[in-house]
């Protein structure tokens, strides 16, 4: 069986589902269940997805050679488009769709994203033979949305990768000594800057903690630059020159881990998620998390940590102070958390992922068989 694998989410910066793609990358090549693996991105076959990592600027293909061996090399493999959508010459195969966040918010998204999405989104779905959805949350909005049938749709969990994870503090504190900050005494939120993310919420609700609790705990701010937030930026900016916010923009993925593992807290406040890889990362970093109650946080984070509603000011404000100042519950989601994240592997997601393949390619391989059988 073999696999082409679309990778225009790969990008010097990756968000989410770039690191979901880069996962796949890895997962797929030399697994027992796939054959060849191809990839497609940026409107051609690559040799090496590693240079997306690395570099944006790249002409797409141009021959009639190259286009017509694209177009065979597709029609001759399972194509798996694991952002949203499937290369418009793909008759069929899987995509993975993380959220409805553009159909559901669509004023907290760039209008060039909508449009797209309205153009091209129910096209994909329709040659679709499979669907992956990161949660069974999404899974359900999926279904009652667009009405499409259950056996299409199969929920596959991300992983954590090992890399998080608690550490001593004289291995975490060379890193944090650059940005002047001290092993479990910061409070940390890993999000883009978009408006869904609720960081608006959580910079009020920071700046109206006890001075002291806010001196000893500062919050440190990194992720994407993200789309509409320009009064948001205004708040980062009076929160850094106030001296208890520290923004750190987008950290590189070999000091991430490391920014994790020191954290006091971890705060996600975002109202709508296709999984929330953050907060499963701070659990297996040894970290207690503060996650909204909304969307899909619930089912991936279940009991290791404290939900709050980030547009409820006092409670939100009460739940940071609280669980700031108590010990014995950190001890506890510590514990809790780490047993939580172990239950989720990039492996196992990739496993079933090849299960979803062999099921499309086993489809593909009957048509097929029917097809000679009536001709003949």
């Amino acid at each position: 069986m073999n696999v082409t694998l679309c990778v225009d989410a790969l990008a010097p910066n990756p968000g989410g589902i770039g690191r979901y793609t880069w996962e796949l990358c890895k997962g797929l090549a030399g697994h027992d269940g796939v054959g060849a693996v191809t990839y497609f991105g940026r409107g051609q076959i690559l040799e090496d997805p590693l240079r997306l990592l690395r570099d944006t600027k790249m002409e797409p293909a141009r021959s009639v050679w190259q286009r017509w061996r694209d177009k065979r090399v597709l029609r001759s493999s399972v194509v798996h488009g694991p952002n949203y959508f499937l290369p418009k010459f793909a008759e069929s195969g899987v995509i993975t769709i993380h959220d409805l966040s553009v159909f559901r918010f669509p004023e907290t998204h760039p209008a060039d994203r909508v449009q797209a999405f309205e153009r091209e989104f129910q096209g994909s779905m329709s040659r679709a033979a499979q669907i992956i959805t990161d949660t069974e949350t999404v899974r359900r909005e999926l279904i009652e949305t667009f009405s499409v049938k259950s056996d299409l749709v199969t929920a596959i969990p991300l992983g954590v990768d090992p890399s998080f994870r608690p550490r001593p503090v004289e291995e975490l504190t060379p890193v944090l000594e650059a940005w002047r900050l001290r092993a479990k005494q910061y409070g940390l939120c890993v999000s883009t800057l978009e408006p869904r993310k609720k960081i608006s919420e959580l910079l009020a609700a920071w700046r109206r903690l006890p001075p002291a609790l806010r001196e000893k705990y500062p919050l440190v701010l990194c992720g994407g630059a993200g789309w509409r937030n320009g009064e948001l930026r205004n708040q980062v900016r009076d929160g850094v020159a106030e001296g208890w916010l520290i923004y750190l923009g987008f950290v590189d993925e070999r000091q991430l881990p490391v920014l994790y593992a020191g954290a006091a807290l971890f705060v996600y406040p975002s109202i709508y998620e296709g999984f929330g890889l953050p907060p499963l990362e701070a659990m297996a970093s040894g970290v207690p998390v503060v996650v909204s109650q909304h969307s899909c946080l619930p089912e991936v984070c279940g009991d290791a940590a404290r939900y709050v509603d980030p547009d409820d000011a006092d409670s939100f404000l009460l739940t940071l102070e609280q669980n700031l100042l108590d010990v014995d519950w950190r001890s506890d989601a510590v514990g809790k958390g780490l047993a939580r994240a172990r239950q989720f592997s990039w492996t196992r997601c990739i496993d079933d992922t090849v299960d979803i393949y062999r099921k499309v390619a086993a489809l593909a391989s009957s048509r097929s068989a029917t097809s000679v059988l009536q001709s003949s």
